[in-house]
């Protein structure tokens, strides 16, 4: 599987579930058909008072694992990136805790999205946001520009997850701070389910295990590296996913059970740059 077919794969899900979305229906976790239950990726993240302020169209296109943007210690006048922002759920929430100086950009290589995220910006009354068309394999700032990085269950996704953490270092200020929620593995996982591209579109398959995780952040540069779990998968709440897939999940349930999580990652940019940090872009 290449790297461009992945991207394709992804692009052609979150296009189908942002069409989804403008159709009146709600979307899940990697842009598959509408399901009569909630997503139990994506179920319950956000509180009564966050959901009240949003519109109902970027409620139903919320495609994450978690709640970043609470989680953050976002700050009035901070600059803010969402990789993957999706909808524009957490870029608008984000911008509301950075008024009324700071700002949030929301970073999607999917067009239909991005004329999702604008329209509920819209709705939402929201100004200081902005929505920008491009991949986080290659992020269209400036060195040294955004305060902190967010990213919901996105990350998984890339195929080269080095290049994506290597370009949040590059863009954050030194001394600022990555905050991502992002599907996580403790423990080996059967190749089928790391080869299969469906799972990997649906968030489960192209998650780092947890140490492998740590030692990628450590790679690009970041220090003080958190990670903390916040929901863990059971079996049955894969069932679908796994079927969706052609897998049996009576044969892979059990060497999946207790592997996959939820969770939030802290890491923060030196705050003065060291001769091994990586090089910036020219």
């Amino acid at each position: 599987m290449s790297e461009r077919d992945l991207q394709e794969a992804v692009k052609a899900k979150y296009g189908a579930a942002a069409r989804q979305v403008a159709a009146g229906k709600s979307a899940c976790c990697g842009g598959g058909a509408e399901r009569e239950g909630p997503d139990p990726i994506c179920r319950n993240l956000y509180d009564a008072r966050e959901e009240a302020s949003l519109p109902s169209e970027a409620l139903a296109a919320s495609l994450g694992c978690g709640n970043p943007a609470a989680r953050a210690e976002l700050k009035p006048g901070e600059v803010v990136l969402d990789l993957g922002s999706g909808g524009g759920i957490d870029v608008l929430l984000s911008a509301r805790r950075v008024e009324p100086q700071g700002k949030a950009f929301g970073l999607d290589m999917t067009e239909e999205m991005l004329h999702l995220a604008r329209d509920n910006q819209a709705k939402a009354g929201v100004r200081n946001a902005e929505f920008l068309l491009g991949t986080i394999e290659d992020i269209p700032l400036s060195d040294e520009s955004v305060d902190v990085i967010l990213s919901n269950c996105v990350i998984n996704l890339a195929a080269d997850k080095d290049r994506v953490l290597g370009e949040a270092f590059r863009v954050l200020k030194p001394g600022g701070r990555l905050a991502v929620s992002d599907i996580v593995i403790r423990g080996p996982v059967p190749v089928a389910v790391r080869k299969n591209m469906e799972l990997w579109v649906g968030c489960l398959a192209g998650a780092l295990e947890e140490t492998e995780y740590r030692q990628k952040l450590q790679a690009a540069g970041f220090t003080s590296i958190g990670i903390e779990p916040t929901r863990i998968y059971q079996v049955e709440e894969a069932r679908e996913f796994l079927v969706r897939a052609g897998l049996d999940p009576e044969a892979v349930g059990p060497q999946i059970r207790d592997r996959f999580m939820a969770a939030f990652l802290r890491a923060q940019k030196p705050a003065r740059r060291s001769d091994t940090s990586p090089t910036s872009r020219t």
